[in-house]
Parts: C-alpha cells; structure tokens; sequence
C-alpha cells in the first residue's frame, strides 16, 4: 500500500525505518523528512500545515494511509480533514488532541473520570497563579497549557522559580500556549513513559520506556524535548503494568468515548511511581520522541497492521509482539541546545559508528549538501543500539558515539544509568 508519513524527526525517521521494513507497503513518502529518513522514503516538500495541499498529494498519488508522528499537525485538525476526504489516517482527531492540546483539559478529564494525578489550579492570569503558588509552597510545577515542543514545563524547587516561570509564560515565551497556566502539585517518585494503542474503545498497551529530560548528565539543567530513552524500564513490574493500564489508560480511553470524542491513535502517558501508586503528570497524543526510537528497535512485529487496526477499531482482534532485547537511544545535540545554536556545522563518521553490531542511528535535525550531512536543530542524531541488557546496549551506543565526529555536537554520557544500576543489584 502506498503510506504518507508526516514529520522530519528523530521519532519519524524510526517510524519509516520500520514501515519499511512491511511487507505491505508499496510506496513511502514523508513530508518534509530528513537526511535520514531520505534513506527509507522519498522526501517531498509538502506544507503540512496545508490541510488542502496534503489531501490533493494524497488523491493524486492514490495514499491509502497517512501516519501524523507530530503533535501539532494532529492538534490543527489534520486527522479530521483527511478523514473528511476519505483517506485513512493514524492519528487523534482534533477533540481528541486535547489530551496534550491542553494541560487544563486533561486535568478537567481526570478529575471527572478518577484518574489519579497531582492536584492543581488553572490560572488565567499572572496575579491568580502567583497568590496559587505561594499559598502552595514549592517544589511545585508550572505548565504551559497548550503546546510549547516540550519545553512548556518548569519543575520549580523554589517560590523563586515558580514565579520566574509565571512571570515568563504570562510575558509570551511559549506564545497563545502560555496564555492560560495549570499549576500542579510536585510528585514524589520516578517518571516513566507508558505507551498504548487505542482505537476509541480498545486499547493495548506498547513497550515501558524511560526518558531523561534534562540536557545535562545526573539530570541537571534545564528540560528538553528528550536527551535520551531506554526500554523496557525495570521499574514498570507486572503489577505496575496492570495498575497503570487499569487507572489510567482504560478510564482515559472510556471516558474520552463516553464524551463523544474517542482517542484513536497512541496514547502516551507520562506517570510517576509515586509511593500512592502510579500517577499521571502528562499526557501526549503521539510517540514519545526520543522514545519511539527504542520502541521500534524492539517491535517485533509488523508495524503498519497495527495502525490500520487503530483506524478500523479493531484493535481487540490484535496483539502485537516484542523482542526480549534492551534498547537504549543516546540524542546528540548541537552545543548550546536548548538554547541558541549553530546550524549547517559538518557530521562526519556516521557509516562507521553504524557498523558497530545492533547499532541504528536514527536522524532528528539534519539536512545533506553536497554529499555531507549537516545539522540542522537542536536535537540532530539519535544513537540507537540494542543489547541483551540495557548495559551491553548501553555500550554499543556510546561506542558508536564515540567514532562520530562532530565537534559541534554533544550528549548526556549517563542515558539509562538507572537502569544499569538495577541491573548490577541497585534499587
């Protein structure tokens, strides 16, 4: 079949590795891709945003799927126009999106439907949030309500920060998504990423994975869009599975049905082990990205039927089968990220880190000129490798790392090193 994949990142160029690797497919496009992705797709420049122009492409070159991995074309409605058009799409529609749309109405949702989370306010000003968090106290959280490329989160240990981080939402540094801020109680424990495919009415749960956030190694500085992941993570047990998949996922997937807006698509929640049980924090409508690295490298099975069940619910016919292996995914970013910094700087080594046994390297913000790759964002390479432990996949990423040179670049040193400790007997 002929399938059309949305986005240019690190997350996209995993899914078209894997769609490629089907059986059914015919013919991959991506619109707008990357280097990377050039290798599995034939990149086109598309506007997605041009809900028009991606239906007529679709139409012309007779698309029978489109797979939406970012979360902001999914927010603009662009499940909902294609579907209009008669073209099958894998993604929530635009009611559905809200879920990561909006911090305030997942809130709203949990509080209807019992599903654990911290307590919080939503504040529409300034002044409201501020007199919030000083009758709270810190440490307490300040979000963006709407999308801000997963910077729109402060985790603020003290009144300072919290009201620094008011201050800079309600002044536009995330734009209309700061207009309005949830303030949200700090949770105690470990964060974990649970992944779920839904059809509206079915869901089914996907690999555990772990992401590191912060930019710098022992979870320092500022938060990103994701520095790194791993799964599975020891620390989601059997029971823990279960508890997540009966607290959380299914009262979500049931009550977003019960409000005539059913989520089809993944279903990504972020949860803390809190020593209370698990406890949702967020919620996001897409594949984790970095963590959509680890998970494909781990799928055993084919990935393309598991979305076309998502799309004709039918997703209770179908299960979907894992390899036993670890994988671990390593973001090398360019100097100065999440800040300000360069781009067209040279990446060289590439072929012979990806000789090294059970190493894939996925690229996120990288263009080619002449031959040569260049970065071209934040995020710019996802080292991946898979191990039969987390310390031997561990090993090979950062071996592969390690022959990459791009002097511009740089990485955390310590992905998955919670993990690894479990593994030699910590806790």
């Amino acid at each position: 079949m002929n399938i059309l994949l949305i986005g240019s990142g690190g997350r996209e160029h995993a899914l078209a590795w894997k769609i490629a690797s089907s059986p059914l497919l015919t013919k991959l496009w991506c619109a707008p891709g990357n280097a990377g992705i050039a290798r599995e797709a034939e990149c086109i420049a598309l506007d997605v945003a041009d809900h028009t122009a991606v239906i007529a492409f679709c139409k012309t070159n007779a698309v029978e799927l489109v797979v939406v991995g970012p979360e902001t074309p999914l927010a603009a409605g662009i499940v909902d126009d294609l579907e209009a058009a008669g073209i099958k799409a894998f993604g929530p529609r635009k009611q559905a999106s809200q879920l990561e749309a909006s911090k305030g109405f997942t809130k709203a949702l949990c509080s209807e439907f019992g599903i654990p989370t911290g307590a919080y306010r939503r504040c529409t000003s300034a002044a409201e949030a501020l007199d919030y968090v000083r009758a709270q106290g810190a440490p307490i959280v300040v979000k963006a309500d709407g999308l801000a490329a997963g910077k729109g989160v402060v985790v603020a240990r003290t009144l300072q920060e919290a009201e620094d981080a008011i201050a800079m939402m309600f002044e536009g540094a995330f734009g209309s998504a700061g207009a309005e801020v949830v303030i949200e109680e700090f949770l105690e424990g470990r964060e974990v990423s649970f992944f779920a495919l839904c059809d509206g009415e079915t869901a089914i749960p996907l690999a555990s994975a772990q992401d590191h956030k912060r930019v710098f190694d022992h979870d320092q500085g500022p938060n990103t869009g994701g520095m790194g992941a791993y799964s599975p993570t020891p620390f989601v047990t059997a029971e823990v599975h279960d508890q997540i998949m009966d607290r959380i996922i299914s009262p979500t997937v049931a009550g977003m049905k019960a409000r005539g807006t059913p989520f089809c698509g993944v279903l990504y929640a972020g949860v803390m082990l809190t020593k209370g049980g698990p406890k949702l924090f967020e919620f996001n409508v897409r594949f984790g990205d970095p963590e959509c690295q680890v998970l494909m490298l781990r799928m055993m099975s084919d990935i393309v039927p598991a979305f076309l069940a998502a799309c004709d619910g039918e997703l209770k016919h179908f299960d979907l089968r894992w390899f036993p292996d670890s994988a671990i995914t390593v973001v090398m970013a360019a100097k100065g990220y999440p800040g300000d910094y360069r781009k067209a700087t040279r990446i060289e080594g590439l072929d012979e880190a990806e000789k090294i046994d059970g190493v894939e390297i996925f690229h996120a913000g990288t263009v080619e000129k002449d031959g040569a790759i260049l970065a071209n964002g934040g995020r710019v390479l996802n080292v991946c490798a898979i191990g039969k432990t987390i310390a031997e996949a561990q090993a090979r990423a950062y071996q592969a790392l390690d022959r990459i040179n791009w002097p511009d670049g740089f990485c955390r040193r310590d992905i998955g090193w919670q993990a690894v400790e479990k593994e030699r007997g910590g806790n």
